[in-house]
């Protein structure tokens, strides 16, 4: 068995005149959520063995946040997470996929299409508040039969839906 937690980033401020989207900063409430998710994440022991993270600062941001109150395992830092589709984010998930565990911090609608895609059964409850959306902050934690390389669409269980509102 293998879990993957799909972590989108936390809120970030708008993009001032002649900053790129790519280096918005997270807000004060975006720092916040992140801490708070990583809290959350250490008191359920969601314990990722690699951590695969977008390269843009937000997403960066949102690691230090979750950095500061869990661990976080190996990590890796992708241009690509940025860019990608959700079969983008799916393909470098399986080519990093030899962990037992792997946290994915992106971005949407990404994120939230693959944790959908994959997620071909899951807990009613988790299910109902990911199809309301999947604001920032928003971790899915899909649990697969075997490994994560092996990881395809439908054949993961959504077993959690976290959202800072929730905790």
């Amino acid at each position: 068995m293998s879990r993957l937690y799909l972590l989108r980033h936390a809120k970030a401020g708008w993009a001032m005149p002649g900053v790129r989207d790519f280096d918005r900063p997270l807000d004060e409430s975006g720092m916040a959520d992140a801490e708070a998710i990583g809290e959350a994440m250490r008191a359920r022991n969601y314990v990722p063995d690699v951590t695969l993270c977008s390269n843009a600062k937000r997403a960066r941001q949102t690691l230090e946040g979750l950095a500061g109150r869990t661990d976080t395992g190996r990590v890796l830092f992708f241009d690509t997470l940025y860019s990608e589709d959700a079969a983008g984010y799916l393909d470098i998930i399986r080519k990093n996929g030899g962990a037992d565990s792997l946290l994915v911090i992106g971005h949407n609608p990404m994120t939230e299409d693959l944790a959908m895609a994959v997620s071909g059964d899951g807990e009613e409850a988790a299910r109902g508040m990911m199809n309301h959306g999947f604001p920032t902050s928003g971790l899915a934690v899909v649990r697969f039969p075997g490994n994560l390389a092996e990881a395809a669409q439908g054949n993961g269980y959504l077993e959690a839906f976290l959202t800072p509102a929730d905790l």
